[in-house]
């Protein structure tokens, strides 16, 4: 899956992969294999064009979250759904976290928050967690973890969960992060044992995605 590199001993909580991928028009990733992986996807521009050998055939735009737990082994293809033709990139993020049980049967879930996605509030969009259970749009499987995204108009904040581990990146926008001063897009904050941090969007506001973890790759 990633050759000889511990995930697991390597991750921060439960998040043992959080890439940020830039794709060309007409490029992406062939077919590959995974096993007991929960992967959770969530695009920033352009389209994700998901193929597996479940039978699933996504199309991930920003707006729509989706996860594909891996279980016993899934493989599957992602390419940018522009043609070389087009000029629209990727612009992507995606996350890896463990099971809480191994060997499961592979799926695939994907929903669209388009409509729904409340602003200026942190907002549970994938969750194992039973808490989250009546609010995310979608289950992982993982009952230790919980996607959280926060939109936000200039001058609005968001409270980050406390928790074990907790991990914040800043997909659009500046904030201002109680404790550490300016965030920029692309900057990450990781926190151990200390929530209760408040996120202010500067003039420009911004996007986050906000990891809440009670667990480690390590123990689950």
């Amino acid at each position: 899956m990633t050759g000889n590199f511990d995930l697991a001993g390597n991750a921060h909580g439960l998040l043992m992969v959080h890439n940020e991928d830039t794709v060309d028009p007409g490029e992406g990733f062939d077919a590959h294999t995974h096993r007991n992986t929960e992967i959770i996807t969530w695009v920033l521009e352009g389209t994700v064009v998901h193929k597996d050998s479940l039978g699933n055939l996504g199309e991930i735009r920003p707006g729509i979250v989706q996860r594909m737990s891996a279980g016993t082994g899934i493989t599957h293809s992602e390419r940018n759904g522009a043609g070389r033709l087009e000029r629209q990139q990727l612009h992507v993020i995606q996350m890896w976290i463990p099971p809480d049980e191994i060997n499961r049967e592979p799926s695939y879930q994907e929903s669209d928050l388009t409509a729904d996605l409340d602003r200026n509030t942190l907002v549970p969009i994938a969750s194992g967690m039973p808490r989250y259970s009546n609010d995310a749009a979608i289950s992982i499987g993982n009952r230790y973890a919980t996607l959280h995204v926060a939109v936000l108009d200039p001058g609005h904040s968001a409270n980050i969960p406390d928790a074990l581990y907790g991990h914040v990146f800043v997909a659009r926008g500046q904030v201002d992060f109680e404790g550490q001063g300016l965030l920029q897009q692309g900057d990450a904050v990781r926190l151990t044992r200390s929530g209760g941090h408040r996120a202010a969007a500067t003039s420009e506001g911004a996007e986050l995605l906000v990891w809440e973890m009670h667990g480690t790759a390590i123990n689950v």
